[in-house]
């Protein structure tokens, strides 16, 4: 049984913020070589149609969500929740917080992507009201490096 959820205080995500951010997704095992995860999250904070909302408990920051559109559809990226702060509601409330945003710059429909390997996330997702997409995914470095996993 999933405890009751807690109080979050979610805000975007501040410059000093971005040390612990980073840490928490490689805490999350969320961060690959490929993707340097300062370098997304500057390029999120750039320009109006996305952000890093952090949640925190008590001052600490628990809890993260990189959330974006494309003009059509939102997409998320980076839902973390530290490791000792599971099971308290906080993916929940940061998903919550995403859609939100979303709504809120006339997005309707939100889409996301799950590492087959992440077998854990797929219950939460569907208890969330998710339901899986089939969907070939074709992708393409444009600096010519060869494709990653």
């Amino acid at each position: 049984m999933t405890a009751p959820v807690q109080t979050l205080a979610i805000a975007p995500i501040d410059d000093a913020d971005v040390a612990d951010v980073v840490a928490l997704w490689q805490a999350c095992g969320l961060t690959r070589p490929w993707n340097d995860p300062a370098t997304d999250i500057a390029f999120a904070r750039k320009a109006s149609n996305a952000t890093v909302l952090i949640g925190r408990d008590d001052g600490l920051i628990v809890a993260t969500v990189l959330v974006g559109h494309d003009g059509h559809r939102g997409w998320v990226y980076y839902l973390a929740v530290d490791p000792d702060h599971r099971h308290k509601g906080y993916g929940r409330v940061m998903m919550d917080a995403a859609e939100n945003w979303l709504r809120e710059t006339g997005i309707e429909k939100l889409q996301l992507m799950v590492r087959p390997d992440n077998k854990s996330v797929k219950n939460f997702y569907q208890s969330l009201g998710y339901s899986e997409q089939e969907r070939i995914i074709y992708a393409k470095w444009l600096d010519g490096r060869e494709p990653t996993p």
